[in-house]
């Protein structure tokens, strides 16, 4: 052997073996089992075809099945074999060491695509075998009306030697022959069966048409029909059949008697119930799935005028802690718990419980009065909830959050419907968890504007969506421009320029932030070479770059801002990065060492938003800062005359704090000549603010820089 491991055909020709051992038994076929199995080679290849698609296909599943019985593997009982061997070896055999989850959830899909082509074929052979019989006994029905008739022979053959039911009845219903494969179905007493009245077989679950049609054929006004029809059978339990009821004639053309074909479809029903159980329940609970969930919702919300509806959707709080604790067994057992209870919750008409996967569960009420009955189902449920549950010897508390929406049917689609309640249990969550929120339209609309915005966000940047406004900074001083603010900006195709304050805070959630940032840093030191070059003797502006704390841990910080800097030809000197004082509460040297080596550059590190974040202001010493950027909040008081004293006390102090540490200060929002002189006496360096200038436009720092070097 080569010890080189096996290549997927020699995996699928494993699977193939292991499938033809499984089915051969319960095959009629001529062939031997080797020979067989080469048959299923094929089917093999396709089923791992069809695991791997990108997209699943039913009809594929579906085709395969139908093969199955093209190879003569008629038996229920190999469907059932071939089910097992699929769902307990087609992953292990054909997985490709895939994602196992996904790969069992397609596993499990093909198995009942399988089974309902398989169904469908065989039912297709079944009715071509039932026609063949019924030309053959509507060829022979003169020897029914005359029994001297020379073909009774014949028909007696196929009459008595035919695989499904025949019976054969006068036009009053009066069952006069039965076959013994009819008898059989009906409990193997034929006195059960012949002279019985075909009037008696009534049954709950028959359709009004079929007694119509029946009618219409003894009256002569049709010539067949086919049905599906349930029988009680003398001892109480139901037959199942596939039935075709053709009218005999004699010579002259005159109705004599009716011909029923019966073809027992029971075990099929079952197997069929099954797979649609198991299509719409969820395996480890038992609860309704997904599926049924929804064709339940769409069934309430397409209900008539005055119905309305309830939702409760349901999340465990803190659930992957269990998983990552305990492990998945205990978790398992966990949620059969808790959709145990809350099982036991929806128990009145109109409710329904569901698992929708994971952690994740619905509450369903319909009816006239979902207002206050949706409130005390969840009431319920939080109420159930409430005792712990003992897994594996411990006490777990199970706290969930609930979003829950109701009204009128008619107004919302099912997809909609759900959305609004994930958003809403959402909402529950985010206000600490352990209890429920109704609906609200304009937290939705938010909620779906700001998903809309972070998906975006990434093409935006590719489309150059984003653009930079200028904020000066003037010299308190001399009210010179000493550079300005770079404040980025979205320019949304819909909904306009959007501020950063609405996605900056998506960026950093989806670590997009990083890229925005060292465009910004790009566009904006390319801006203050430019600045650098046009206005020479109005001295040396400086642009201010924010970095958000996912910047300041990204490892190329130092090597990007460098490679900028050095590509655009700008100085160091030339750029200040402001870093939010919260950003750096409490951190470590680790954190520190980037800020750190871009101070030793000569690149100014500004403290913004200072005075916000409670820290210790002994620990100003280890910070490679340069500037503080005085929070906005201690300099409102001094917009007008006379200033509030204590702001005034507050700043001072702050002043002496930071010059007497050589650190320059910088104040924001200052929008009043008042505040400015009074920020000046307290020996502030520089400000920005709309008393000076808005946020605009480059050229704009451009002619106020050049108004400050003429005048």
């Amino acid at each position: 052997m080569s010890g080189e491991p096996d290549g997927p055909e020699d995996r699928v020709r494993r699977f193939a073996t292991i499938w033809s051992r499984a089915i051969f038994p319960v095959t009629a076929t001529s062939l031997t089992r080797p020979e067989f199995e080469q048959q299923l080679v094929p089917l093999a290849r396709r089923l791992r075809a069809a695991l791997h698609e990108r997209i699943f296909e039913a009809a594929e599943g579906q085709a395969i099945g139908a093969a199955l019985v093209g190879t003569h593997c008629t038996d229920p009982e190999a469907l059932s074999r071939t089910l097992d061997c699929v769902d307990a070896y087609l992953v292990l055999y054909c997985g490709d060491d895939g994602p196992q989850e996904e790969l069992r959830a397609r596993s499990a899909r093909l198995q009942h695509a399988l089974a309902a082509g398989f169904a469908a074929a065989l039912r297709e052979r079944t009715l071509a075998e039932q026609e063949a019989i019924s030309r053959a006994a509507l060829d022979a029905r003169s020897a029914v009306a005359e029994a001297l008739h020379a073909s009774e022979a014949r028909f007696r053959a196929v009459f008595h030697g035919a695989a499904i039911g025949i019976g054969i009845a006068d036009l009053t219903g009066t069952v006069l022959e039965v076959n013994d494969a009819l008898v059989r179905m009906f409990g193997g007493l034929e006195n059960q069966v012949r002279g019985r009245n075909v009037a008696e077989w009534t049954h709950p679950d028959d359709s009004p048409h079929v007694w119509k049609l029946y009618e219409e054929l003894v009256r002569g006004e049709r010539e067949h029909y086919r049905v599906e029809k349930a029988f009680y059978r003398p001892d109480g339990t139901v037959l199942w059949t596939n039935l075709t009821v053709s009218l005999l004639r004699d010579a002259d053309g005159v109705p004599q008697y009716q011909l029923a074909l019966m073809e027992d479809t029971t075990e099929r029903r079952l197997l069929n119930l099954r797979l649609r159980y198991e299509a719409t329940h969820d395996a480890l609970t038992g609860l309704p799935n997904r599926t049924l969930f929804f064709e339940r919702l769409e069934k309430a919300l397409a209900a008539g005028d005055g119905a309305r509806f309830g939702l409760c959707y349901l999340d465990l709080d803190g659930f992957k802690t269990v998983n990552d604790s305990l492990g998945h067994a205990a978790g398992d057992r966990l949620l059969v718990e808790v959709a145990d209870r809350l099982q036991s919750c929806a128990t009145a008409p109109g409710e329904m419980v569901a698992r929708l996967g994971g952690d994740e569960f619905v509450a369903l009420t319909t009816g006239g009065h979902t207002e206050v009955e949706v409130d005390d189902l969840a009431g319920r449920i939080m109420h159930a909830l409430s005792t712990p549950i003992r897994v594996e010897g411990r006490e777990l508390t199970v706290r969930g959050s609930i979003g829950i929406v109701e009204g009128p049917a008619g107004e919302r689609g099912a997809a909609e419907v759900l959305r609004s309640a994930d958003i809403t249990m959402y909402r529950a969550k985010s206000a600490g968890g352990n209890r429920f929120e109704l609906a609200d339209p304009e937290a939705d609309a938010r909620a779906i504007t700001r998903h809309g915005l972070t998906t975006a966000l990434p093409a935006a940047l590719e489309r150059g969506e984003f653009f930079i406004e200028y904020q000066p900074l003037v010299h308190l001083g001399d009210g010179s421009v000493r550079g300005a603010e770079a404040l980025v900006r979205w320019l949304h195709p819909q909904h306009g320029v959007i501020g950063p304050d609405r996605f900056i805070p998506l960026a950093e959630h989806t670590g997009l932030i990083v890229p925005l940032g060292r465009w910004v840093l790009e566009e904006s030191v390319r801006q203050a070479r430019t600045w650098e070059a046009r206005h020479k003797d109005a001295g040396p502006l400086r642009v201010n770059v924010n970095l958000s704390p996912m910047q300041l841990t990204h490892p190329g910080l130092v090597s990007d801002t460098v490679e900028i800097l050095e590509r655009a030809g700008l100085e160091p000197g030339a750029l200040c990065l402001e870093v939010t004082e919260s950003a750096l509460i409490g951190a470590d040297d680790d954190l520190l060492k980037p800020l750190r080596r871009l101070a030793e550059m000569g690149v100014d590190i500004a403290l913004d938003d200072f005075g916000t974040g409670y820290s210790n202001l002994a620990n100003l010493r280890r910070l490679p800062v340069s500037i503080l950027k005085l929070d906005r909040s201690f300099t409102q008081g001094m917009q007008h005359f006379p200033a509030d004293p204590v702001d005034l006390k507050i700043v001072e102090g702050i002043v002496a704090l930071a010059h007497s540490l050589d650190l320059a200060v910088t104040v924001e929002g200052v929008e009043t000549g008042a505040q400015a002189d009074q920020l000046r006496e307290l020996g502030c360096d520089t400000a920005q603010g709309w008393y000076y200038a808005r946020p605009g436009p480059p050229d704009q720092l451009h002619e106020l820089a050049l108004a400050d070097a003429t005048s």
